[in-house]
Formats: structure tokens, sequence, C-alpha cells
């Protein structure tokens, strides 16, 4: 492998993430850090740490020079993006390539082709895998998106061309919450992405989120099967699993269906092809491609035993995938919980504070992916990720119970955090029985937390 150096262009849980897989593969780590991150794990963790700039992502984690002159100071040979910031920036992405550096992801022009929701719904459309009805381009107007809106009938959803996240999204009942969303929409992925772009296509009410993890060297693909997603607060994922419920049939047509479309880009690195599955007419829509990788990767780990960003790394450096598709297997089920610094009584209002005590639960299955110590502050200039808690059984029964003792025993004391949340969906019947959607958790909460 030609890399011997990563800097990591990220920061909290995601960047000691990198630096554990660094480590593992002996490659020197360069930690970048702002101002509010001077104490974080990560800065603790790496090789080597070096202050790129204030608090504000703008004067730090977004400041793509800066970041390149660092690398390029410290003598690493790839950056690491992570996910968010500048992770799906193709525009970054050929920057770093330009300065004579490895991007550690998809090239520039996949992430162009895929990490455009209208592009990729293009692409995918071409290939004869099927989309939601809607738009076929960017929509230029509200007017225009009303005239669509007559053919597509409603709910709609109203959608960002660019990134993710769940920002820049709404679901549109009638023409009057069109017209009033529509700059909403548009200026909310503006600020989010700098592109205020949007599409529309037909939102589909009580379907699964099904995503399938792919790993591929620019002329092959291989899938480490799917996750449900769907349970979700405002298009922001809370909880992940693998496998899903799904029918084995179905879940070998989606697995099959995200290759031949991150083959069709030519696609190296990790990413993940989202679907919709609607379970009442047992039919599947592409809902986009996440063209790096995803906070929810380790459920996919726990239950292949493949290190993503390992391989990640590897492909990069010049590395065939190592794996065929007949050597992956799918063993058990695993499960994670979100842990925000939001405090679900208050509308999940973010609160940021120090950590005053930590006890993070042990034992075989159980994982804790954070950037948590004691004494720790939170800041508020950043997501409220504070962590990841996932757990791997041999059936998803004996998951939801060890997830539920792991959650009594995970103890973050001196600010509010979603772990309440999580310890209340784990008894409940319908999360017990698999019996959710994507609009389950919203009117999950609107009954505990009524306004």
């Amino acid at each position: 492998m030609s890399i011997s150096a990563v800097l990591i262009a990220n920061r909290g849980e995601i960047a000691v993430r990198i630096i554990r897989s660094c480590e593992a593969l002996g490659v020197r780590t360069v930690q970048v850090y702002s101002d509010a991150d001077v104490d974080s794990l990560a800065v603790k963790l790496a090789d080597k740490a070096v202050h790129i700039g204030a608090s504000p992502a703008t004067k730090s984690y977004l400041d793509q020079q800066k970041i390149i002159d660092v690398a390029l100071a410290e003598g690493v040979d790839a950056i690491h993006p992570g996910y968010g910031f500048l992770a799906e920036n193709p525009d970054f992405a050929d920057a770093v390539v330009s300065a004579g550096l490895t991007f550690i992801g998809p090239s520039a022009s996949s992430i162009r082709v895929l990490g455009n929701k209208v592009s990729a719904r293009a692409l995918v459309q071409s290939i004869g895998v099927p989309t939601a009805p809607g738009s076929s381009s960017i929509i230029k107007s509200v007017e225009e998106a009303v005239e669509l809106s007559e053919k597509t009938g409603y709910p709609l959803m109203l959608k960002a061309s660019a990134g993710g996240g769940g920002r820049g999204i709404r679901v549109i009942n009638d023409v009057l919450e069109l017209r009033s969303m529509y700059p909403q929409a548009s200026a909310e992925a503006k600020a989010a992405f700098g592109d205020g772009s949007l599409f529309l296509e037909k939102f589909i009410a009580e379907a699964r989120h099904i995503e399938v993890q792919i790993l591929g060297d620019g002329a092959r693909c291989v899938h480490l099967g799917e996750r449900d997603c769907s349970l979700q607060r405002r298009r922001q994922k809370v909880w992940e699993e693998a496998p899903s419920s799904i029918s084995p049939i179905v879940r070998d047509l989606l697995c099959q269906q995200a290759i031949k479309i991150c083959e069709a880009a030519s696609y190296e690195g990790a990413g993940t092809v989202e679907f919709l599955y609607d379970t009442g007419s047992e039919q599947h829509y592409f809902l986009e491609v996440n063209t790096r990788i995803q906070v929810e990767h380790p459920v996919s780990e726990m239950v292949t035993g493949i290190d993503i960003v390992k391989e990640m790394i590897l492909i990069a450096g010049g590395e065939s995938l190592a794996y065929e598709q007949a050597d992956i297997f799918i063993r058990g089920h695993a499960i994670e919980c979100r842990i925000n610094a939001e405090d679900p009584a208050k509308d999940f209002l973010p609160w940021p504070g120090v950590i005053e005590s930590l006890s993070i639960p042990e034992g075989e299955g159980i994982r804790f992916d954070s950037m948590l110590h004691e004494g720790y502050v939170v800041p508020p200039f950043y997501d409220s990720l504070l962590g990841k808690l996932i757990v791997w059984a041999p059936t998803r029964g004996e998951c939801l119970s060890k997830l539920g003792d792991a959650l009594m025993a995970l103890k973050l004391d001196g600010i509010p955090t979603t772990t309440s949340l999580h310890r209340a969906l784990v008894n409940d019947s319908h999360v017990l029985s698999g019996d959710f959607h994507i609009g389950f958790l919203e009117e999950w909460l609107s009954r505990q937390y009524p306004s």
C-alpha cells in the first residue's frame, strides 16, 4: 500500500474511528482541530495534532486550502474526510488530488454523478432501477414545482439536490405548504451545502428505509448486506440495524441493484445506496447514494467482521478489493443507537456542556464508538452526536435484550442525552416486533411528549 500517513479532516467520533483503523495498519495520523476541539480524544490519540482555526466550521473544518496546506506541511500521503464537512464535496476531492495527495473516498467524478440526487436519479433510471415518481431535473421555481406536483400528487418530498443528513427536505401535503416551504427548503440547502437547488418526488408514508453498504475499487464492487434505518426523526436516523426484516428475494435484488449503480459510476471506497421499500405494495424505489463512510457503518462491520474504514484506506492506497462477494457472510444481528447531546423532553434541544462522569458498557458483542472522556466539553458549534452504542448477538431477540442491558449500563452525566429515548424504544412492543416504518418514530414521540 502506498499510504503511510493520513490527515484526518474531521472531528468527533469519526476522527477517533479513523485513527483506530490507521493504527491497525501502521499508518501515521495527523489530526487537525479547531479551538473548540483542543481537548478532544482525537487530538490526544493522533500521532500529531495541528490547530487549523477558530471553532466555527467555516474557519476550520470547511477551510479546504488550510487543510491541504497542513497535509503538505506534515508530509502525509492522503486525506480522509470522514462524514459531513467536506466528505461529499467534489471540488475538495479534486483539490486534494491536484495537490499531489490521495483522497480517501470516491473520485470527484463519482461524487458529482452519485452525490447529486438529480444526476443520480438519471443514472439509476438509465440502468433500470426504479425511482419514485418525481422531477427528472432540478426545479427552477416554485411555479414549476406547483405544476409538477399536479402530476405527481400529494404527499410529496421536496428535497435538496446536494448533500444529505435530512437537511433541505420537506414533506409537502398540499399546494399551500409547497408554496410556503419551497423557499425554506432552498435556503436551508444553500446554507448547508452551498447549493439551494431542489427536486421533488412522491412521498411514501409507510415505507422502510433500507440501505446497502458497498465497497468498490473502481473496477468492481461488493456489498456488505443491508441495514434498516427506518427509525428516524425529521429525516435524521436515530437507530439502525442489520440485517433488515425484508424477504431474502427483495434483499438480494436491492443488493444487486446497489452494486449495479456503483459499478456504473466506477465507484471507489465505501458508499451506501439507499432505497425506500413500500411495505403495502411491496415495491422498492431508489432514494440516494451517500458517497462517504456513513455514521452507521459499524452495524455492517459487526455482522460481517470487515473493517470498512481500513478497507477504504487500502483501496485508496492502490489495492484491489480484498473480498469476492462469496467471501462475505452476514452473521447474527446488530443494532446501533445514536447517542446525542439533546434533550428528548424539550423537543431535542441541543445541549452543550461538560461530561462530568462517564461509564461505558463492556462485554462480548458490545461496542461504543465515541470521542468522549470525563471532563470533555461538548461544544455548541457542531453536530450533537456524542457516540454510538452498537450491540451484536446471534439473533435479533438476543440483540435487543443485550442492547437493553447495555443502555442501562451506559452513564453520561452532566448533560441531557438521547440515552433515555433509546431505553424507551428498546422496550416498545412495535420496536421489539420490528413493526415500524419511517414515520413511526415521530408518531411515537408525539404520544410520549405531547405538546
